[in-house]
């Protein structure tokens, strides 16, 4: 009976003992993934060592601080709401359209990824500019879009909407069409399986698709600063803040690096918001 026993116990933990050895990870990835992990963090480590404590308070609590960061979260608000109201029918579309035609659309939908923000700015400008494409049916209208606390809508909305848009659509074609088809089969209008299957059923990445996109639209700068402008009170968000404060217009540099404090302690706050709400849906 010991000896089974012991055959038992052996059997038992053998197993977890080389789960555990396969969780190790090797030294040719722990190096580069370690020195990937200091890029990411020493930059923010070197920025804590450079504030001026005794003065942080003073100057996240500044007037212009508070109007700088009221400004970025009522604009990347309104630009999220409008994200989420175009993003997800067209990341339906994407998903369900045939391969060339999905391919056309993605790619559209992530140039602005992967151009400069000032190019957007540059193109935004080329679209609802006083000389632009609708220019001067904007100004037969008596409408003024650019250097307007608008033109910072738009502008967050043109560089966060893909961030929406890939998270969503990969949400849809990953829980697939077979819950739709059931759902039709029993008799459910289109728009009865869109809000009571496929929305529920994408949550998750919608949710997360929403909380990068507004964390995007808080932090954009460059989109924002060529066709919106630096207004203060109007266009001048905390990232511009930031800017007209490291380059001492009328202000130090300690400012500018508390000002870059703040609008991470809001980032990281966002993120930790969605990892939470992540974990109660996975529990």
């Amino acid at each position: 009976m010991s000896v089974t026993a012991e055959a038992v116990t052996r059997s038992a933990s053998g197993p977890s003992r080389s789960g555990s050895a396969l969780r190790r990870i090797p030294p040719w990835l722990a190096v580069p993934a370690t020195l990937g992990a200091l890029v990411l963090v020493l930059p923010f480590v070197a920025l804590l060592t450079r504030l001026d404590w005794a003065g942080v308070p003073a100057a996240i609590t500044s007037p212009a601080a508070m109007q700088a960061l009221t400004l970025s979260l009522s604009t990347a608000s309104i630009a999220t709401v409008i994200c989420v109201i175009l993003g997800v029918p067209l990341a339906l579309v994407i998903a369900r359209s045939p391969q060339w035609l999905a391919a056309i659309l993605r790619t559209l939908t992530t140039l602005p990824l992967v151009l400069p923000p000032l190019v957007g700015g540059i193109a935004l400008l080329s679209l609802l500019g006083r000389s632009g494409m609708f220019g001067g049916a904007l100004a037969a209208a008596g409408l003024q879009i650019p250097f307007t606390t608008a033109a910072v809508v738009i502008a967050q909305v043109f560089v966060a909407l893909p961030f929406l848009v890939i998270s969503a659509e990969g949400a849809l074609r990953t829980a697939g069409t077979g819950h739709e088809l059931v759902a039709a089969s029993l008799g459910a209008g289109r728009f009865t399986v869109f809000r009571r299957v496929t929305l529920p059923l994408v949550a998750p990445g919608l949710v997360a698709g929403t909380v990068l996109c507004f964390a995007r639209a808080l932090g954009e700068f460059g989109a924002t600063a060529l066709f919106a402008g630096n207004a203060p009170g109007v266009t001048r968000t905390m990232p511009l803040a930031i800017y007209t404060a490291f380059n001492g217009a009328g202000v130090q540099e300690d400012t500018a690096i508390a000002l870059s404090l703040l609008l991470i302690i809001v980032a990281v706050a966002v993120l930790l918001l969605m990892r939470g709400w992540r974990a109660d849906a996975v529990r």
